[in-house]
């Protein structure tokens, strides 16, 4: 299965009006919004799991990445509320539930296997800073390499000058209203740009957006050397 597969090329979803697909786990549903393989893939997915719900043990062979978006996602590491980032390196281990139900932005089988660092941060008590322009704040999440992850607030009203994304960036609007040149992007929406994208980016009513840059050079040629 490939669904947004060619990583040279833009891509905007609306995940709000995708439609949730079943996974082989009763109560656990998924909007794919990018995917390179069958049930082992790499993934990008907003996955929901029902009230008591779970998924079968499972070991990481890539890594997986998860922002909570909201209820309380749990595994026998802890339980994770609304806003925590999580990051599970290459090789590990976990068996996911949910008591009370809980919707996760995750990100499958997309670390380097040098990446051994497990992160677990819970943004609505973590200190933000002052961003790359004024009405924007930032909160850095990790960075490894050329890859970048980081939240950024910004206030209604606040425009950024144009910039070029080098390496490639993610974009998911967790909450209000985000726009570009191209359109404007409600919460539930995620862009992908490849290496070299332009872009001027302004919000009229204020975002918050989970952005991950600098990650998809090695990506695309990967893809190419398997062409």
């Amino acid at each position: 299965m490939n669904i947004n597969a060619d990583f040279s090329q833009r891509v905007v979803v609306s995940s709000e009006h995708e439609p949730w697909v079943a996974s082989p786990l009763p109560g656990v549903e998924r909007r794919m919004l990018d995917r390179i393989g069958d049930e082992v893939a790499r993934a990008t997915s907003i996955v929901r799991y029902a009230p008591n719900s779970s998924f079968s043990a499972h070991t990481h062979d890539g890594g997986e990445e998860f922002f909570v978006l909201n209820g309380i996602f749990s595994d026998e590491h802890g339980d994770y509320g609304p806003g925590t980032y999580v990051r599970n390196p290459p090789g590990s281990k976990h068996r996911p539930s949910s008591a009370g139900g809980c919707t996760i932005f995750v990100k499958l089988r997309q670390m380097l296997e040098s990446d051994e660092t497990r992160v677990c941060i819970d943004t609505s008590t973590a200190v933000w800073q002052s961003g790359p322009a004024a009405g924007v704040e930032t909160l850095p999440l990790y960075q490894f390499g050329a890859e970048q992850v980081s939240l950024q607030r910004w206030r209604a009203e606040t425009r950024l000058p144009a910039y070029s994304a080098s390496g490639g960036e993610e974009i998911f609007v967790r909450n209000g209203s985000f726009a570009n040149e191209n359109g404007r992007y409600p919460q539930g929406a995620w862009l992908r740009h490849p290496p070299g994208w332009e872009s001027e980016p302004f919000t009229v009513a204020g975002c918050t957006l989970y952005i991950k840059r600098g990650h998809l050079t090695d990506v695309i040629g990967a893809e190419e050397s398997r062409r």
